[in-house]
């Protein structure tokens, strides 16, 4: 058991020697759990100078380790979900010296991507796709008739989502030749897991056992009544000490569960399943931060390690996240009626304060995106004033909830949406860049960008108090560090203002959308130009627009979202809906996704700093 991170690299002579799971087939039993234990200690090490996903990736060290022993990758597709849990994946394939730079330009990414390695069979970042992946890949191997393996490993958050119940049951229906790994470290039923449970596990995924089973069904169902008898005697045997009865009439073979952590056990487990026909579910039972003392005790904490080199000193800036906490539990005291709601993301959007005090009025519906939204949209249906706090990139995967659900009944939701615009090191998976461009196309939908903290407290009471769907988007840390009033008056809509008048007619106005109005007023200290915060990208402050373009030769137009579509394109739809011609530069993010970095540098990248808004002038 460690109880400190490794300072320096630690001595690893097995790790060190295996540069591809194929240099794994050899070795022994005692020598894989020596892999193991090299492998837990330069996971800490690595992630202890880098930052990145810590307590999953410890936990699936010994899954990791059997996976990559029994399986021939990369012919075989290992299929990670999320990738939290992949971080000794990339170590044992070929990424081990690179890992100490993960997350950075010129390190690995913290997911799985295709074109990083052939051992990373499907890009992952959002939860809950490994088993649809999987199944497409085995649907493949059987139609071009190859002999290859398809195993999703999923973890027990991922499994609350319903696109992962509609995986199994496409699955179950295609009686599809694939394993699914269900990867549980946080469920009451692995207490489940004794000897008994692991004697009944290695019968029920034995060959005899197997083959005895199906030659029963050739016979017996050409007596349907005796089957059926059969097939519910062996499934109440098995719900007797295994909790798997849903995954058996979703047409699995369930098995387990099992310790996770019992090497030789998961190792034998796996090459008694690794060739049986049909969909297969192995229930796994891990714990987060496994051999890390203090992840153990607080896995909540040690879900991720900041880097080394991040400095701890100074004064601790409250962040957005941080700034919508407050004002939840503050509305909420003013108002009964509020409800909160996220997605499996309380510690992230800080609703733990809310959870506590409000504990009647808040919901964590899991990841469930779709639910979270139209959950959101039945309470407003009965008088209840639900916020969603959900990130930029996973409100994509309630799109239709949102326009179908809640805009197109014009209900009274109001969407917290954190993690707008260039988020870095998780890079482009978890980048906020299109919102802006898919928000302000719905009917009904009030769409406002803070500048600064306050001004996200002031809009958020603006969005609450608003008779109808509302949106207030902010990015993920801190701002610019404005004084934060306790009182909360609403914001007229669609209203923005001028920050700073250029003294002479003519020249340059700068429209700027939310976080980039701070770079607007950098560049203006040193040039003579006019800055606009926007405020509101829908309904669009036109009067302000018009102004603007009457009084100055030339707009820009900034904003950290994707350019096509985007609040950039509003402000040269109302020019050209007002016959309008003038130059207008639109600044944001590219056509293209922006791979991961530190945010300076992808704001570098895509165009976004002083120097290239001085450069457009």
């Amino acid at each position: 058991m460690f109880t400190e991170i490794p300072s320096h690299r630690p001595d690893t002579p097995l790790l060190d020697s295996i540069d591809q799971p194929a240099d794994m087939k050899s070795l022994s039993a005692d020598q894989l759990q020596q892999l193991c234990t090299e492998l837990r200690e330069y996971l800490l090490y690595s992630v202890g100078q880098s930052g990145g996903h810590f307590g999953a990736g410890l936990g699936v060290v010994e899954l990791t380790v059997a996976l990559h022993h029994v399986f021939n990758t990369p012919d075989d597709r290992l299929v990670w979900d999320v990738g939290h849990q992949a971080y000794p994946h990339k170590i044992l394939t070929g990424r081990r010296e690179q890992l100490p730079n993960i997350r950075t330009a010129d390190g690995p990414a913290a997911f799985p991507v295709r074109e990083e390695s052939p051992y990373d069979t499907f890009g992952v970042g959002h939860s809950s796709t490994s088993i649809s992946a999987a199944l497409g890949m085995a649907l493949a191997f059987r139609q071009q008739q190859l002999p290859r393996h398809a195993v999703a490993i999923i973890g027990d958050g991922a499994m609350t989502a319903g696109m992962a119940f509609e995986a199994l049951n496409h699955a179950g229906h295609e009686k599809a030749d694939m394993l699914v790994i269900l990867n549980d470290n946080d469920m009451s039923i692995s207490n489940n897991v004794g000897a008994l449970n692991k004697y009944f596990t290695r019968i029920w995924s034995s060959r005899t056992y197997s083959a005895m089973r199906e030659g029963s069904k050739k016979v017996l169902e050409k007596i349907p009544a005796a089957w059926e008898f059969a097939r519910r005697t062996e499934e109440h045997m098995k719900g007797m000490v295994a909790p798997g009865t849903l995954f058996e009439e979703l047409g699995f073979n369930y098995y387990g569960p099992i310790d996770g952590h019992d090497l030789n056990e998961l190792v034998l487990q796996l090459q008694n399943l690794k060739d049986l026909p049909g969909p297969r579910f192995l229930h796994v039972v891990t714990r987060k931060g496994k051999g890390f003392e203090p992840a153990e005790q607080d896995p909540i904490k040690y879900h991720a390690l900041k880097p080394k080199s991040a400095s701890a000193g100074g004064v601790k800036r409250a962040t957005y996240s941080n700034i919508f906490g407050n004002w939840l539990c503050d509305q909420a005291a003013q108002d009964e009626r509020l409800v909160g709601i996220t997605p499996a993301m309380r510690e992230g959007s800080d609703l733990i304060r809310f959870s506590q005090e409000y504990p009647e009025r808040y919901y964590d519906v899991a990841i469930a995106e779709q639910h979270a939204v139209t959950l959101a949209a039945g309470l407003a249906c009965e008088g209840s004033k639900p916020v969603v706090a959900i990130y930029s990139t996973f409100l994509q995967r309630a799109y239709d909830q949102l326009i179908h659900d809640v805009a197109l009944q014009n209900l009274d939701v109001l969407f917290a949406i954190d993690r707008a615009g260039l988020v870095g090191e998780d890079g482009p998976t978890h980048h906020g860049a299109f919102d802006l461009s898919y928000l302000r196309c719905i009917p009904n939908l009030v769409l406002m960008t803070p500048s600064d903290e306050n001004e996200c407290r002031q809009m958020l009471h603006t969005g609450y108090m608003h008779a109808g769907p509302a949106a207030v988007r902010y990015p993920r840390g801190s701002g610019p560090n404005a004084e934060v009033q306790a009182e909360l008056t609403p914001i007229p809509l669609g209203q923005g203002v001028i920050r700073r008048q250029r003294q002479a007619k003519g020249g340059v106005a700068i429209l700027a959308f939310g976080a980039p109005v701070a770079v607007a007023m950098e560049v203006a200290q040193s040039e003579d130009v006019t800055v606009a915060d926007m405020r509101f990208v829908k309904p669009l402050d036109e009067t302000l627009v018009l102004q603007l373009a009457q009084q100055h030769d030339k707009l820009i137009t900034l904003e950290e979202n994707a350019v096509a579509g985007g609040a950039g394109s509003a402000v040269m739809e109302c020019l050209a809906r007002h016959g309008v011609t003038m130059p207008v530069v639109t600044l944001g993010i590219p056509d293209r996704f922006i791979e991961h970095a530190g945010v300076a540098q992808q704001l570098n990248d895509v165009g976004l700093t002083c120097e290239h808004i001085r450069n457009a002038l």
